[in-house]
């Protein structure tokens, strides 16, 4: 069977559908992942469990410099030179610090840690694709090496995935593919957009001095809480009058504070946000146009501004060709109206730091079980997924593997 018969067969026919007994132990692979969630560079356990399974299949994983996270290759050995570039299936690892509020037998054990945002799926979604892939492989069905990459510390700005592409997760790969779990979109569904998926995501953190004094007498201090009031009140509607108000630029605060008695005026203020982006542009201006705001409305109320800036994430931006690559496959595993067009979100991921070398594309992976009328919101500690989620991202995955050209 070549690669062109394959990439025409219906979903009827195509190989790497998932057996009964492997979704079976995929699920059981998941719940033990969501029982012991592990923060960013702290999953060791979670990496060691990936790798044994791995190597169960034959496969050789190689874990990441720092210790946690890994990659593995399918059809294609270190140091061997094909000359064909290799397709990359990404999943991150890591888990939230919020405690799990489901009631459920796989509950987290780990107080306040939780798989909030379906890492535990993507992780365990890419696992059987690679399990898969590795048997077609055997058969030779599969014309395209593919690699593997369990990526740590998502959840953490920069984001893991630098730390991944410095130690050669990207090397000889030709394009990237990912899901993330949409509680919004039904299970046997997916999300899917060209272009920006996601927004940019930066880290802000503001500390304001002045000389304080008695509540009495404020026309002898720096008034820190009002100045500190109206940084946070003016800074964002002074940044959305100074970048096109398409790019969605857009500052919102979730810290705030200062001061220990009524009748003090506090010699120190904070504020902590984050910086959201929708466009990759303006998202390389935004620290200027952020640092300029707050010092001048900080010196228009005698405050000094110490601000820190922290760079996050650009946008995710889907090349066209990735995810027309996912829809057509999405569509031979499950139907024409199994593919729905999505929305950019606000959110963050480093998924788009793979983007700024390869291109490739992510989609919204749909996990809210049908019939169901509430959304269990992502970063949530109720938040679960339809476990039938995991045989259609396996078998999107593969799909995609089985039709893509090796001569991309």
């Amino acid at each position: 069977m070549t690669r062109e018969t394959v990439a025409e067969l219906p979903g009827a026919v195509l190989p790497g559908a998932l057996s009964e007994s492997l979704h079976a132990e995929l699920v059981a692979f998941r719940r033990d992942l969501h029982m012991h969630p592990e923060l960013g560079n702290q999953e060791f356990r979670t990496t060691a469990a990936i790798k044994e399974r791995l190597e169960r299949a034959g496969l050789k994983p190689r874990v990441l410099v720092t210790g946690t996270g890994l990659i593995c290759d399918i059809g294609h050995t270190e140091g061997e030179r094909s000359g064909v570039p290799l397709l990359a299936l990404r999943a991150d690892i890591d888990a939230l610090p919020i405690p799990d509020t489901k009631d459920c037998a796989y509950r987290s054990t780990v107080p306040d840690r939780a798989h909030a945002c379906g890492h535990d799926v993507h992780t365990t979604v890419v696992l059987g694709a690679g399990l898969v892939l590795a048997s077609l492989h055997a058969q030779g069905l599969l014309s395209r090496p593919v690699r593997l990459i369990f990526q740590p510390a998502e959840e953490q700005l920069p984001g893991g995935a630098l730390t991944a592409i410095a130690d050669g997760a990207l090397e000889g790969v030709g394009r990237i593919l990912a899901l993330h779990c949409d509680p919004k979109v039904e299970c046997g569904r997916i999300g899917l957009r060209h272009g920006p998926i996601t927004s940019a995501c930066d880290r802000l953190d503001v500390a304001l001095d002045g000389p304080g004094g008695h509540t009495a007498r404020p026309h002898l201090t720096t008034d820190l809480v009002t100045a500190a009031a109206r940084v946070a009140t003016d800074v964002p509607a002074l940044i959305a009058r100074r970048v096109d108000t398409r790019s969605g630029l857009a500052l919102t605060w979730g810290r705030i504070e200062s001061g220990h008695a009524p009748n003090v005026i506090p010699q120190h203020a904070e504020l902590s946000g984050t910086v959201r982006c929708l466009d990759l542009d303006a998202w390389r201006d935004a620290p200027d146009i952020v640092h300029a705001a707050i010092d001048e409305v900080a010196t228009l109320h005698g405050a000094k501004s110490e601000i820190t800036y922290v760079r996050g994430v650009p946008p995710v931006v889907n090349d066209r060709e990735s995810a027309e690559l996912l829809r057509r496959a999405m569509v031979a595993r499950c139907g024409l109206d199994s593919v729905e067009s999505t929305e950019q979100s606000l959110g963050g991921e480093d998924f788009s730091w793979y983007l700024e070398h390869v291109p490739g594309a992510m989609a919204r992976l749909g996990v809210r079980r049908p019939g169901e009328r509430t959304v269990r919101d992502l970063h949530q500690g109720d938040f679960d997924a339809d476990e039938n989620a995991i045989t259609v991202g396996v078998e999107l995955f593969t799909a995609a593997a089985l039709m893509e050209s090796p001569g991309v």
